[in-house]
């Protein structure tokens, strides 16, 4: 091979690359942000402004959960990755089956939850030994849009998990 057609096809290669969005080629599954599961048009609320959320008395008794404007389709049966905090659903011992995976510390108990994109109710076949409210965790596996109401929120997405482990910080 030339030395021209060899950068040329490195090049493409590069190219196609930067194509493919966050996906872990050699882990199996797709990195997901929490602004990915909002409308193509729509954006979260940055990090830096979710700990100014009101926390006053009157807005955790409504606890009025925003209308979320739709969901999207796009990872639905893919294998993902997804960072997060746990809402414990269903405790066992001191482990966790189901919860509410949610995109900061808080969210679903000392403020309003968010819409329901930006929501996703987990389960799992082992349980996940959680230290509180306050650890974040990488969750993967099977992901896909789904309806669900619980006591603390509508949610707009389910994720089946394969691991669950701790945030790297």
């Amino acid at each position: 091979m030339s030395q021209g057609l060899h950068r040329r096809a490195v090049l493409a290669g590069l190219a196609t690359a930067t194509l493919i969005p966050r996906l872990a080629r050699a882990q199996g599954y797709i990195d997901l942000e929490w602004e990915d599961l909002l409308p193509k048009d729509q954006t979260g609320i940055p990090n830096a402004l979710r700990s100014l959320l009101p926390h006053d008395e009157d807005m955790m008794l409504s606890r009025q959960q925003p209308e979320s404007t739709g969901v999207r389709t796009d990872w639905n049966g893919q294998i993902v990755r997804l960072p997060g905090f746990i809402v414990p659903i269903d405790q066992r011992g001191i482990g966790v089956m189901a919860f509410i995976l949610v995109p900061y510390v808080g969210a679903c108990v000392h403020v309003p939850p968010p819409p329901a994109n930006q929501l996703v109710f987990v389960t799992t076949s082992t349980p996940y030994e959680n230290k509180g409210l306050f650890e974040a965790v990488n969750v993967i596996g099977m992901f896909g849009v789904s309806s669900v109401s619980t006591q603390l929120a509508d949610i707009g997405y389910a994720l089946s998990a394969d691991k669950i482990e701790p945030y790297p910080l």
